[in-house]
Protein backbone atom coordinates (compact mmCIF):
# COMPACT_ATOMS: atom_id res chain seq x y z
CA UNK A 1 0.00 0.00 0.00
CA UNK A 2 1.42 3.39 -1.03
CA UNK A 3 0.80 6.21 1.45
CA UNK A 4 1.63 9.84 2.15
CA UNK A 5 2.33 11.25 5.60
CA UNK A 6 0.92 14.76 6.16
CA UNK A 7 0.14 17.05 9.07
CA UNK A 8 -1.89 20.14 9.85
CA UNK A 9 -0.38 22.05 12.79
CA UNK A 10 1.16 18.80 14.04
CA UNK A 11 -2.06 16.76 13.80
CA UNK A 12 -0.59 14.00 11.62
CA UNK A 13 -2.27 11.29 9.59
CA UNK A 14 -1.39 8.57 7.11
CA UNK A 15 -3.14 9.40 3.81
CA UNK A 16 -4.00 6.86 1.14
CA UNK A 17 -4.94 7.91 -2.39
CA UNK A 18 -7.90 5.62 -3.09
CA UNK A 19 -8.13 6.90 -6.65
CA UNK A 20 -5.14 4.60 -7.16
CA UNK A 21 -5.09 2.22 -4.19
CA UNK A 22 -7.77 -0.44 -3.57
CA UNK A 23 -7.96 -1.43 0.10
CA UNK A 24 -9.66 -4.80 0.54
CA UNK A 25 -9.03 -5.16 4.25
CA UNK A 26 -10.33 -4.31 7.71
CA UNK A 27 -9.85 -0.54 7.66
CA UNK A 28 -10.20 -0.13 11.43
CA UNK A 29 -7.47 -2.70 12.02
CA UNK A 30 -5.29 -1.04 9.37
CA UNK A 31 -5.72 2.33 11.09
CA UNK A 32 -4.53 0.89 14.40
CA UNK A 33 -1.48 -0.72 12.76
CA UNK A 34 -0.29 2.24 10.70
CA UNK A 35 -0.87 4.69 13.58
CA UNK A 36 1.40 2.84 16.00
CA UNK A 37 4.42 5.09 16.61
CA UNK A 38 6.74 2.17 17.42
CA UNK A 39 5.66 -0.66 15.10
CA UNK A 40 3.81 1.29 12.39
CA UNK A 41 4.21 4.52 10.45
CA UNK A 42 3.12 6.63 13.41
CA UNK A 43 0.16 9.00 13.27
CA UNK A 44 -3.05 10.22 14.89
CA UNK A 45 -4.97 8.04 12.45
CA UNK A 46 -5.67 7.00 8.87
CA UNK A 47 -7.35 9.14 6.21
CA UNK A 48 -8.59 7.81 2.89
CA UNK A 49 -8.90 10.15 -0.11
CA UNK A 50 -11.70 8.55 -2.12
CA UNK A 51 -13.59 9.32 -5.33
CA UNK A 52 -16.90 11.14 -4.84
CA UNK A 53 -19.99 11.50 -6.98
CA UNK A 54 -20.73 14.99 -5.61
CA UNK A 55 -17.27 16.57 -5.18
CA UNK A 56 -13.71 16.25 -6.52
CA UNK A 57 -12.90 13.90 -3.62
CA UNK A 58 -14.18 12.46 -0.36
CA UNK A 59 -12.42 12.21 3.01
CA UNK A 60 -12.92 9.14 5.16
CA UNK A 61 -11.04 9.08 8.46
CA UNK A 62 -10.19 6.65 11.24
CA UNK A 63 -8.73 7.49 14.64
CA UNK A 64 -5.66 5.72 15.98
CA UNK A 65 -7.88 3.37 18.00
CA UNK A 66 -9.62 2.23 14.82
CA UNK A 67 -12.88 4.12 15.36
CA UNK A 68 -14.26 5.98 12.36
CA UNK A 69 -14.92 9.69 12.89
CA UNK A 70 -17.24 12.13 11.16
CA UNK A 71 -14.89 15.05 10.57
CA UNK A 72 -11.35 16.35 11.02
CA UNK A 73 -10.50 19.95 10.15
CA UNK A 74 -6.72 19.51 10.10
CA UNK A 75 -7.13 16.32 8.08
CA UNK A 76 -9.43 17.99 5.57
CA UNK A 77 -6.93 20.80 4.95
CA UNK A 78 -4.34 18.16 4.07
CA UNK A 79 -6.81 16.35 1.82
CA UNK A 80 -7.41 19.64 -0.01
CA UNK A 81 -3.67 20.12 -0.44
CA UNK A 82 -3.19 16.56 -1.68
CA UNK A 83 -6.07 16.83 -4.17
CA UNK A 84 -4.56 20.01 -5.67
CA UNK A 85 -0.85 19.19 -5.45
CA UNK A 86 -1.28 15.70 -6.91
CA UNK A 87 -3.44 16.81 -9.82
CA UNK A 88 -6.77 15.32 -8.80
CA UNK A 89 -8.40 18.76 -9.07
CA UNK A 90 -6.97 21.97 -10.51
CA UNK A 91 -9.18 24.73 -9.06
CA UNK A 92 -8.22 26.66 -5.93
CA UNK A 93 -11.70 26.66 -4.41
CA UNK A 94 -13.97 23.61 -4.31
CA UNK A 95 -16.07 21.29 -2.14
CA UNK A 96 -14.89 18.12 -0.43
CA UNK A 97 -17.24 15.39 0.75
CA UNK A 98 -17.09 14.31 4.40
CA UNK A 99 -19.24 12.10 6.61
CA UNK A 100 -21.01 15.26 7.82
CA UNK A 101 -21.63 16.76 4.40
CA UNK A 102 -19.84 18.94 1.86
CA UNK A 103 -17.18 21.35 3.12
CA UNK A 104 -15.96 24.28 1.03
CA UNK A 105 -12.18 24.75 0.88
CA UNK A 106 -10.19 27.71 -0.41
CA UNK A 107 -6.50 27.17 -1.11
CA UNK A 108 -3.62 29.59 -0.63
CA UNK A 109 -1.21 28.45 -3.35
CA UNK A 110 2.46 29.43 -3.18
CA UNK A 111 4.27 28.61 -6.40
CA UNK A 112 2.90 25.26 -7.50
CA UNK A 113 1.79 23.87 -4.14
CA UNK A 114 -0.71 24.66 -1.39
CA UNK A 115 0.66 26.46 1.66
CA UNK A 116 -2.50 26.93 3.73
CA UNK A 117 -6.22 26.26 3.44
CA UNK A 118 -9.38 28.00 4.62
CA UNK A 119 -12.34 25.70 5.31
CA UNK A 120 -15.95 26.63 5.80
CA UNK A 121 -16.53 24.34 8.77
CA UNK A 122 -20.27 24.99 8.69
CA UNK A 123 -22.64 26.20 11.35
CA UNK A 124 -22.22 24.86 14.90
CA UNK A 125 -24.88 22.49 16.23
CA UNK A 126 -26.01 23.86 19.60
CA UNK A 127 -29.00 21.67 20.45
CA UNK A 128 -28.03 19.41 23.36
CA UNK A 129 -29.68 16.29 21.96
CA UNK A 130 -28.06 16.68 18.54
CA UNK A 131 -24.49 17.09 19.88
CA UNK A 132 -25.29 14.48 21.34
CA UNK A 133 -25.21 15.17 25.08
CA UNK A 134 -27.30 14.46 28.14
CA UNK A 135 -27.69 18.09 29.17
CA UNK A 136 -31.25 19.36 29.37
CA UNK A 137 -30.80 22.97 28.25
CA UNK A 138 -29.79 24.30 24.84
CA UNK A 139 -27.38 25.79 24.11
CA UNK A 140 -25.13 23.96 26.57
CA UNK A 141 -23.24 26.95 28.01
CA UNK A 142 -21.40 27.01 31.35
CA UNK A 143 -23.04 23.82 32.57
CA UNK A 144 -21.70 21.91 35.57
CA UNK A 145 -20.18 18.47 35.20
CA UNK A 146 -18.58 16.30 37.89
CA UNK A 147 -15.46 14.31 37.08
CA UNK A 148 -13.27 12.46 39.60
CA UNK A 149 -14.83 14.41 42.48
CA UNK A 150 -14.00 17.70 40.72
CA UNK A 151 -16.48 20.10 39.16
CA UNK A 152 -16.09 21.90 35.84
CA UNK A 153 -18.16 24.41 33.88
CA UNK A 154 -18.38 23.20 30.30
CA UNK A 155 -19.75 24.49 27.00
CA UNK A 156 -20.71 21.79 24.50
CA UNK A 157 -21.53 21.80 20.80
CA UNK A 158 -21.00 19.83 17.61
CA UNK A 159 -18.97 20.78 14.56
CA UNK A 160 -20.08 17.58 12.85
CA UNK A 161 -18.52 15.74 15.81
CA UNK A 162 -19.08 16.36 19.54
CA UNK A 163 -16.98 18.77 21.59
CA UNK A 164 -16.82 19.72 25.26
CA UNK A 165 -14.97 23.00 25.89
CA UNK A 166 -13.50 23.68 29.34
CA UNK A 167 -12.11 27.16 30.02
CA UNK A 168 -9.38 27.08 32.67
CA UNK A 169 -7.11 29.59 34.39
CA UNK A 170 -3.98 27.71 33.36
CA UNK A 171 -3.37 24.67 31.15
CA UNK A 172 -1.60 21.68 32.68
CA UNK A 173 -0.79 18.03 32.05
CA UNK A 174 -2.91 17.14 35.06
CA UNK A 175 -5.99 18.68 33.47
CA UNK A 176 -5.52 17.25 29.99
CA UNK A 177 -4.20 13.79 30.82
CA UNK A 178 -6.07 13.34 34.09
CA UNK A 179 -9.52 14.69 33.27
CA UNK A 180 -9.53 14.50 29.46
CA UNK A 181 -10.12 10.74 29.18
CA UNK A 182 -12.72 10.84 31.95
CA UNK A 183 -14.74 13.62 30.29
CA UNK A 184 -14.40 11.89 26.90
CA UNK A 185 -16.34 8.87 28.18
CA UNK A 186 -18.59 10.67 30.68
CA UNK A 187 -22.19 9.44 30.85
CA UNK A 188 -23.39 12.79 29.50
CA UNK A 189 -21.83 11.94 26.13
CA UNK A 190 -23.42 8.82 24.60
CA UNK A 191 -21.11 8.96 21.54
CA UNK A 192 -18.13 10.06 23.68
CA UNK A 193 -16.70 13.53 23.06
CA UNK A 194 -13.61 15.50 22.16
CA UNK A 195 -12.43 17.65 25.07
CA UNK A 196 -10.81 21.08 24.70
CA UNK A 197 -9.04 22.73 27.63
CA UNK A 198 -8.64 26.45 26.90
CA UNK A 199 -6.69 29.31 28.44
CA UNK A 200 -7.85 32.79 27.39
CA UNK A 201 -4.89 35.09 26.74
CA UNK A 202 -6.99 37.95 25.35
CA UNK A 203 -10.27 38.58 23.55
CA UNK A 204 -8.61 37.55 20.29
CA UNK A 205 -5.98 35.01 21.36
CA UNK A 206 -6.41 31.66 23.12
CA UNK A 207 -4.27 28.67 23.98
CA UNK A 208 -5.79 25.20 23.54
CA UNK A 209 -4.92 21.61 24.34
CA UNK A 210 -7.18 18.82 23.11
CA UNK A 211 -7.96 15.31 24.30
CA UNK A 212 -9.37 13.78 21.12
CA UNK A 213 -12.02 11.11 21.16
CA UNK A 214 -10.39 7.86 20.08
CA UNK A 215 -6.86 9.27 19.83
CA UNK A 216 -5.83 10.85 23.14
CA UNK A 217 -4.02 14.17 23.23
CA UNK A 218 -3.07 15.48 19.80
CA UNK A 219 -0.96 18.48 18.82
CA UNK A 220 -3.93 20.16 17.15
CA UNK A 221 -7.65 19.69 16.50
CA UNK A 222 -9.36 21.76 13.81
CA UNK A 223 -12.96 20.94 14.69
CA UNK A 224 -11.95 21.51 18.32
CA UNK A 225 -10.53 24.95 17.53
CA UNK A 226 -13.76 25.73 15.68
CA UNK A 227 -15.76 24.67 18.73
CA UNK A 228 -13.55 26.80 20.98
CA UNK A 229 -14.14 29.84 18.76
CA UNK A 230 -17.90 29.38 19.15
CA UNK A 231 -17.69 28.65 22.87
CA UNK A 232 -15.63 31.79 23.43
CA UNK A 233 -18.39 33.91 21.93
CA UNK A 234 -21.21 32.05 23.70
CA UNK A 235 -19.52 32.59 27.08
CA UNK A 236 -18.64 36.23 26.27
CA UNK A 237 -14.92 35.56 26.60
CA UNK A 238 -13.77 36.38 23.07
CA UNK A 239 -14.45 38.16 19.82
CA UNK A 240 -15.81 36.20 16.86
CA UNK A 241 -12.41 36.28 15.13
CA UNK A 242 -9.54 34.71 17.10
CA UNK A 243 -6.13 33.13 16.85
CA UNK A 244 -5.85 29.83 18.68
CA UNK A 245 -2.40 28.55 19.63
CA UNK A 246 -2.22 24.78 19.82
CA UNK A 247 0.72 22.57 20.73
CA UNK A 248 1.53 22.09 17.04
CA UNK A 249 0.95 25.63 15.75
CA UNK A 250 -1.61 28.39 15.26
CA UNK A 251 -5.03 28.33 13.61
CA UNK A 252 -7.14 31.36 12.72
CA UNK A 253 -10.89 31.10 13.33
CA UNK A 254 -13.78 33.35 12.35
CA UNK A 255 -17.40 32.67 13.39
CA UNK A 256 -19.07 34.95 10.88
CA UNK A 257 -22.35 36.65 11.64
CA UNK A 258 -23.12 36.93 7.93
CA UNK A 259 -23.84 33.21 7.44
CA UNK A 260 -23.37 31.70 10.91
CA UNK A 261 -20.53 29.46 9.70
CA UNK A 262 -17.10 29.00 11.27
CA UNK A 263 -14.14 29.55 8.95
CA UNK A 264 -10.79 27.99 9.84
CA UNK A 265 -7.45 28.84 8.23
CA UNK A 266 -4.27 26.88 8.85
CA UNK A 267 -1.28 25.10 7.35
CA UNK A 268 -1.17 21.81 5.46
CA UNK A 269 2.17 20.03 5.09
CA UNK A 270 3.24 16.94 3.16
CA UNK A 271 6.10 15.20 4.99
CA UNK A 272 6.97 12.11 2.95
CA UNK A 273 5.59 9.21 0.94
CA UNK A 274 6.30 5.51 1.30
CA UNK A 275 5.08 1.97 0.96
CA UNK A 276 3.42 0.00 3.77
CA UNK A 277 4.68 -3.59 3.68
CA UNK A 278 3.16 -5.10 6.81
CA UNK A 279 0.06 -7.24 6.17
Amino acid sequence: MNFTKMHGAGNDYVYVNCFEEKLNCDLSALAVKVSDRHFGIGSDGLILIEPSSIAPAKMRMFNSDGSEAEMCGNGLRCVAKFVYDHGIHSESEFDLETACGLKRVKLNVEGSSVDSVTINMGQPILEAEQIPSGFQQSPVVNQKIEVLESEFLVTCLSMGNPHCVVFVDQLSDELVEGFGPEIEKHEYFPAKTNVEFVEVLSKTHLRQRTWERGAGETLACGTGASAVCVAGVLTDRTERKVKISLSGGDLNLDWRESDGSVYMTGPAVEIYSGTWLVA
